[in-house]
């Protein structure tokens, strides 16, 4: 099997049981962290260390539940160089650079190295190219782009698992704040215990079908000192690092830059029309890529009253303001759908039923849910359904992820909302909860469009 090249590697040391002194390191009750039965010598985890404290955390904690822990540090810019030997790392340090930066890669390896576990670093480059090119695309597109997640689909749980074949692993995991609970005999992604920490959104892309290969023994813990300070009873000297805010390939934050620099002539950002709602205009962008929905600061406009962006159009190169009101979609339609739910309940799946008799205007086979459509929002209540493609709309043009079911990516996904949500964007993900357990993932997609109160369901 072809798996990612890796640039370099110090297996020197093999793979250790935990000792009593490891066993010493736990943290508590399964409240505050994971659990620390052994599960035999012979089941290998292969585990993304970014350099940071939660990925380090959950180096130790694997090691302490038995598993023969291999690291990796996935590479994403041949510009970084080989980290050095004597490397150590310094938390006062901003670590802006993201989660990818050549001093997280020192930090892995010294982590890597005091926990006495093999560190490959693995070149995905390439691979991590086509997600810049997919946020640029979105934004020339007018569409609000989510690269973290698809870092998540196309490479943590993605390549990673044809690099876990490669070596013999049984299990791939990582430092996210999610879990993988069993219900009912069946593995489901849920969210992590700290609510003000969870990444379940993020992870909504996995396929289904590796939830049953996946580890993440972070989302055990209830808050980020306890993770700490697994890190410092191990004396890591990440137990302090802060944590990565920022896109790792747009350290500065600067968006429109990035896009810039890597669109075509016709696509990089212009000055163009900033409109109101009527078509009236109110005065120049510096280019549609500069702004995001629900955007307010740094329209330049003084009107008396707040307002905000609320629309984007690429074809014509303006940028639409309004109220806040004007905001807020009684729902949305989504595709590229991602299932994690088995069987999906609403009988639009029956080939037996005409796409007229499962009009989403129909209101018979909604299903309650909880939903979020921004990783930082809490889940509000609402109702999905789940419809094959209506055939006279344009296929979304990002790229599918080639890991799901073949059946979900031609699935579109309705979300009705009650009351009304705010600042619905075209681009991002849309993640379904299950309202009798609102942990439980029910499985996502990605947002093509919202309507407006007072108008039909999408």
């Amino acid at each position: 099997m072809t798996h990612p090249p890796h640039t370099h590697s110090h297996p020197t040391r093999s793979p250790q049981q935990p000792t009593s002194q490891n066993q010493a390191a736990a943290t508590g009750s399964s409240k505050t962290g994971p659990s620390k039965s052994k599960t035999g010598p012979s089941k290998k985890v292969l585990l993304a260390m970014s350099g940071g404290v939660d990925s380090s955390a959950a180096a130790v904690i694997l090691q302490q539940q038995g598993y023969q822990v291999v690291g990796c540090f996935m590479r994403h810019g041949g510009a970084h160089p080989e980290p050095e030997d004597s490397a150590t790392c310094d938390p006062n340090k901003s670590h802006k650079q993201g989660c990818c930066s050549v001093d997280d890669a020192s930090d892995a390896r010294l982590v890597a190295a005091m926990l006495d576990i093999p560190l490959y670093v693995l070149n995905f480059e390439k691979q991590f190219d086509r997600i810049i090119d997919y946020f640029v695309s979105e934004y020339n597109a007018g569409r609000t782009p989510n690269p973290c997640v698809r870092c998540n689909d196309w490479l943590k749980f993605g390549k990673l698992f044809e690099y876990a074949d490669s070596i013999n692993a049984d299990y791939v995991a990582t430092g996210h704040y999610a879990r993988i609970q069993t219900i009912d005999g069946v593995k489901h992604l849920t969210r992590g215990r700290d609510l003000h920490k969870d990444q379940s959104y993020v992870l909504f892309g996995t396929p289904r079908h590796r939830l049953d290969r996946m580890l993440l023994p972070i989302g055990e813990f209830e808050n980020k000192a306890a993770i700490r300070a697994v890190a410092q009873q191990r004396n890591l000297p990440v137990f302090n690092k802060p944590d990565s805010q920022e896109i790792c390939f747009v350290p500065d934050q600067n968006y429109a830059r990035v896009v810039a620099q890597r669109s075509a002539t016709e696509n990089k950002p212009a000055p163009g029309p900033i409109i109101d709602t009527q078509g009236q205009e109110l005065g120049q962008h510096d280019g549609h890529q500069h702004y995001t929905i629900g955007q307010r600061r740094g329209l330049s406009i003084s009107l008396g009253h707040p307002i905000y962006v609320v629309d984007k159009n690429p074809s014509t190169n303006t940028v639409t303001v309004g109220l806040e009101d004007d905001l807020l979609a009684a729902s949305l339609t989504a595709d590229q759908v991602n299932w994690l739910d088995s069987p999906p309940h609403s009988p639009s799946h029956s080939p037996s039923i005409s796409d007229t008799e499962t009009s989403p205007d129909s209101t018979d086979d909604w299903q309650p849910c909880t939903v979020k459509i921004r990783s930082n929002m809490p889940p509000t209540p609402g109702q999905y359904r789940l419809t094959p493609p209506p055939t006279h709309t344009t296929p979304h043009t990002t790229p599918h992820n080639p890991n799901h079911q073949a059946g979900d990516t031609e699935r579109t996904l309705h979300i009705k909302f009650d009351p009304p949500i705010r600042a619905v964007s075209p681009g991002q993900a849309v993640v379904c909860y299950d309202h009798q357990n609102p942990d439980r993932v029910l499985g996502g997609a990605w947002i093509q469009s919202a309507t407006p109160p007072h108008h039909s369901p999408a």
